[in-house]
């Protein structure tokens, strides 16, 4: 199998390159930190943003342009962000992609409507992938924004269905990271959980520096003392992976519901230890039954592509379907074009059929339930462990929904 890939992805790049000498370059700035901490995070997902342009190049491209991935590293910061926003409408990138981090998202949103409105023929759309704060899609809701991942009400809607279906787990501790995600993710569970198993007692929520952290000791010795049977944490990125290690380290064998388990090295932290303890809520579940073989094959080219990283974010690959699918139907690739026609859009997403909800610009998607397993198709972290589906843990697209409140302003 590794020879195949290797000689159709040696097949793509000499294609890419015929085509890129007939063709324009159509270029869409990766905003996300690519250094420092959390470039664990932003490194496999600027690669798969990368590996998904190939394959779009490789079939000739969005209506006949070559995509472009510009990489710009900005540290987690805002204010970086933003930087490297005008350097890249500066370059000619009319498409913006950012996940990691709801402060960042917010400042580029804000920072995307005023430009587009001080430049008429100049916009620019801006593609969340990961930002998973709801208002983005509800009261701050942009006609220039389209989410790709589920936010937070609709993740946590499985974790805390999950919990509801489970006797045994009396006492919740939740821990996040201090921004607005992190808050989002607390009131989530608080308000679902009072809902859903109003005899459930939160015993701990707390919110700790955004990759400031380096030993998660004394929060896990908090956990332990509270009693906890069970864990809800949205941190992602190095928090995620030092929170589940120091838990390991200390022999908590509790149920950990994260938003972002499967981020690079938790698996590997936890070794054993995480084998039905670590679980996450995403739009993959890579060892599931009834995937394609396509599908399939484009897990084994990611590792043999990145032997460092796995196959994660499966929304990068979604994202660039649907805009080169909106491009063609929309016959341009011109921004207010393509978000017109992304709107109401399906395509096949590998694991399931993502919608683009045109009311509010929220990609309404199958969630899946996963757990660390061992003995599995596709292992992660160069481990013999992965990721395989809790029973009852498929939640279809029309469960995961949720309503919106976006009055969306559109331009004329």
């Amino acid at each position: 199998m590794k020879s195949t890939v290797k000689a159709a992805l040696a097949a793509a790049v000499s294609l890419c390159a015929v085509q890129a000498a007939q063709a324009d370059t159509l270029k869409m700035a990766f905003i996300d930190p690519l250094s420092g901490a959390m470039a664990s995070s932003g490194e496999p997902a600027y690669q798969s943003f990368v590996l998904a342009a190939e394959h779009i190049n490789a079939d000739g491209g969005v209506n006949g342009d070559m995509i472009e991935i510009l990489g710009l590293d900005n540290k987690i910061s805002p204010k970086e962000s933003l930087v490297q926003l005008q350097k890249a409408i500066d370059q000619g990138a009319r498409y913006i992609i950012q996940g990691n981090g709801s402060s960042v998202a917010s400042a580029i949103i804000d920072a995307v409507n005023k430009h587009n409105a001080r430049n008429p023929g100049e916009e620019v759309l801006f593609f969340n992938y990961a930002a998973v704060t709801p208002e983005f899609t509800n009261e701050a809701c942009s006609f220039w924004h389209f989410r790709f991942d589920a936010h937070t009400d609709m993740k946590m809607n499985g974790i805390t269905d999950w919990i509801a279906s489970r006797e045994d787990i009396k006492k919740v501790y939740l821990i996040g990271q201090d921004y607005v995600h992190g808050e989002a993710v607390a009131h989530a569970a608080e308000t679902q959980l009072a809902e859903k198993r109003p005899d459930i007692e939160i015993v701990g929520n707390e919110l700790h520096p955004l990759a400031k952290v380096k030993d998660f000791t004394p929060y896990v010795q908090k956990i332990i003392s509270s009693g906890a049977d069970a864990v809800i944490t949205g941190n992602w990125g190095q928090d995620m992976t030092l929170l589940v290690k120091a838990a390991a380290d200390a022999g908590q064998e509790i149920p950990y519901l994260t938003f972002y388990g499967g981020s690079n090295g938790a698996v590997a932290a936890l070794g054993e230890g995480a084998i039905d303890t670590l679980y996450q809520v995403s739009e993959l579940a890579a060892n599931m039954e009834d995937v394609s073989d396509e599908q399939n094959a484009l897990v084994e080219e990611y590792k043999e592509r990145f032997p460092d990283y796995d196959y994660y974010y499966h929304r990068a690959f979604v994202t660039l379907d649907m805009f080169d699918k909106a491009a063609e139907e929309a016959g341009s690739n011109d921004p207010i074009a393509v978000a017109h026609a992304l709107e109401g859009m399906s395509v096949e997403g590998g694991y399931g059929a993502a919608t683009m909800r045109a009311e509010d610009h929220q990609l309404q998607q199958p969630l899946y339930i996963t757990t660390v397993a061992a003995d599995v198709t596709y292992p992660v972290d160069n481990t013999n462990l992965g990721w395989r589906l809790v029973e009852g843990g498929v939640i279809p697209a029309d469960a995961a929904e949720t309503p919106t409140t976006c009055e969306m302003e559109r331009p004329d």
